[in-house]
């Protein structure tokens, strides 16, 4: 049964249409992943789905009775309330039917008779629309949905006043998931969160959350975990594929190609077409000539394929950064605190030229405070730091307010690379290359730097520094604003980047400061890994290898830093007996799985493991889509394994422990 559908919809913004007929319907409790090029009108159909925005063409069904939440960039929020009872107010309702509670028990002390009756049935029939509603367990999704998206315990009283612009957001997508509406319009969530954060949005995505969801999101790994359905927006149209983010990529490869294939046939009726004219343009064929122009000119306005931009593979010539020596830089036992905070301590690492190290951890757990303290850009408290004379940084930050914004791209990017030799700078043709290979077509290539969005800037400031001659990259959330296919093509450049031996004979190295799961694991090869309570650790690895070995556990995250207040007596969980302390016995409820030796979980985990691979790789086979029904059985097939394979994990994690 579909919640909502759009029909032929068309809208545009001062001429530009990014809206041309595009027609979707969303089933209920379906799981959809929209993508697409930055500015394609991903959140202009969100809004119209929300009802915030009247299209110009074109009309939108939602059922009657259903309730549409929509994750704006701006939530509105109390500003008289704290933190935490703002997060409250989506169980408003429970609140008034506990006033009316309240009122019927004090009624009750002075009724008699046939009123005390009818006031007994009115308890029954509020306590039931309680119940209904959440019941008395409010109190733990609140505090529970609070601490999966980062916020601990001593932040709850905060007013909502003083909450920055990162915490207002995640309040937002608090709120909107307790108040679970039965479709879900998701646009960008993952932006101020967390690895730990994003990892408990789609665990609550993909297994807790019954409604529908639409999700805008540039994290794969989110749209891999959580979609069972793609719709891309490209050049107003829309297009769907079945499965999830991988598949998808797979499928939309082929039809690229095909389209490719169809492009070079209608450029060679082009050229055909145009010689013929230029022949006899001034002869006696003049008039065909003039007929087969005007033919012509309608071909091409009207079915000329374009040529995906995402197809050309990305063959840059990077200059050679100089020699850095045998070691980039040597810290040895940092250790750095802001106020009674404590960052890291004691820490030790040593970064070689070909190192490509990702720095991980909760939000404001001081990563870019660590990377600062290694380059010498801050000084810690104690510790030694040793930094090769010959090391040349390029630095992607937050912000770039150092950018001369009258300057096009292609001007921008010649005044900050440097030519193949590593001393001149680098030619224009050079820089249009460069600007080509991170997706920006000619004519936005003469776009001055003002006009730009925050992605397409980023995407600039980015191609410039991985062909700046240097021999480190720091690069510090480089894809929080760009999209999907810009996130790829800078993943590609710092492989290129990472394997080129022009600094020091094994490569330059990268300091990674991201979020991005995705580019983690494609590009690192050793982590740093903050946990936000003082401790820095190294693992000789990359991401996938790391949550192999350390597997994050099932159990509610809980990052309180002072002690929690004493629970309700209803909400109180129970302590174990001492008999079951003095009897040795696991922490933690017994699973289903509690029986099974460490050996045989580990076993039941591969096979789940080996058979989920298996699911992807016929997944990834566009020949499955040709049958629709099979693509399906295979993503329930796969969700079904997922499902066995979970409780597996959790019983490892809680051995693991205890």
């Amino acid at each position: 049964m579909a919640i909502a559908t759009v029909n032929n919809l068309r809208h545009g913004y001062g001429g530009t249409l990014v809206l041309d007929g595009a027609t979707l319907s969303i089933a209920d409790g379906e799981r959809i992943g929209l993508v697409g090029r930055n500015g394609c009108g991903k959140s202009t159909l969100m809004k119209v789905l929300a009802g915030d925005l009247q299209v110009d063409e074109g009309n939108v069904q939602v059922n009657r009775s259903a309730k549409v939440g929509y994750l704006s960039q701006h939530p509105r929020l109390d500003p008289s309330k704290t933190l935490r009872e703002e997060a409250a107010t989506a169980f408003a309702v429970i609140d008034i039917l506990h006033a009316e509670l309240d009122q019927v028990f004090t009624d009750m002390a002075t009724a008699e008779g046939p009123k005390l009756e009818a006031l007994f049935r009115r308890q029954e029939e509020i306590e039931a629309r309680i119940n209904r509603a959440g019941g008395y367990a409010i109190d733990h999704r609140v505090d529970a949905t609070l601490h999966g998206l980062g916020f601990v315990d001593r932040e709850f009283g905060t007013p909502v006043t003083s909450l920055s612009g990162g915490q207002k957001a995640r309040l937002g997508l608090a709120k909107l998931l307790l108040e679970e509406p039965d479709l879900l319009l998701l646009d960008e969530p993952t932006n101020h969160l967390d690895i730990d954060g994003r990892r408990w949005l789609e665990t609550f995505l993909a297994e807790e959350y019954v409604g529908a969801v639409v999700l805008v999101s540039h994290d794969r790994w989110l749209l891999d975990r959580v979609v069972t359905r793609i719709v891309e927006i490209d050049r107003g149209s829309v297009r769907e594929y079945p499965g999830n983010y991988h598949a998808y990529v797979n499928l939309r490869r082929e039809r690229q190609l095909s389209e490719a294939r169809v492009y070079e046939k209608q450029l060679d009726k082009i050229r055909a077409e145009e010689e013929y004219i230029r022949k006899y343009k001034a002869g006696q064929r003049a008039k065909q000539a003039r007929g087969r122009q005007t033919r012509l000119e309608r071909f091409k306005e009207e079915h000329l394929v374009e040529r995906s931009v995402e197809l050309d593979v990305m063959h840059l010539s990077l200059p050679t950064p100089p020699r850095v020596g045998d070691i980039v830089t040597t810290a040895e036992h940092l250790t750095k605190k802001y106020g009674e905070k404590r960052l890291f301590s004691d820490f030790s690492l040593s970064v070689k030229p070909g190192d490509r190290i990702g720095i991980i951890g909760p939000n404001g757990a001081g990563k870019t405070t660590l990377v600062r303290a290694l380059l010498g850009d801050l000084e810690a408290d104690s510790g030694l730091v040793r930094r090769s004379p010959r090391l040349a940084i390029g630095w992607f930050r937050q912000t770039q307010d150092h950018l001369d914004l009258t300057l096009t791209v292609s001007q921008f990017l010649q005044s900050v690379i440097i030519g193949l030799d590593g001393s001149t700078k680098g030619s224009e043709q050079q820089a249009r290359d460069l600007a080509g290979a991170f997706l920006f077509s000619g004519r936005d290539q003469d776009k001055p730097l003002s006009v730009l969005s925050g992605g397409e800037r980023a995407r600039a400031v980015l191609a410039g520094l991985v062909a700046s001659a240097k021999n480190l990259l720091v690069l510090d959330e480089p894809t929080n604003h760009l999209d999907i296919p810009s996130a790829e093509r800078l993943e590609q450049s710092l492989l290129d980047y990472g394997s080129d031996e022009g600094a020091g004979g094994t490569g330059g190295a990268v300091l990674l400061i991201t979020h991005d799961r995705a580019l983690l694991d494609a590009v690192c090869d050793r982590l740093v890994i903050l946990d936000g309570q003082g401790r820095a650790t190294v693992f000789e690895g990359g991401y996938s290898e790391y949550l192999a070995k350390f597997p994050p556990s099932a159990v509610e995250r809980v990052k309180e830093e002072e002690p929690k207040p004493a629970a309700k007596a209803s909400n109180a969980k129970k302590q174990p007996s001492a008999e079951a302390k003095k009897s040795g016995q696991p922490k933690g409820p017994k699973g289903p799985h509690a029986k099974l030796t460490l050996d045989e979980i580990e076993r039941r985990i591969e096979a789940l493991e080996t058979k989920i691979r298996g699911i992807d790789r016929d997944l990834a086979n566009p020949a499955v889509y040709s049958s629709p029904a099979k693509a399906k059985d295979l993503a329930t097939q796969r969700e079904r394994v997922v499902a066995d394979l979970r409780p597996l994990e959790e019983e490892w994690a809680r051995r693991a422990e205890s």
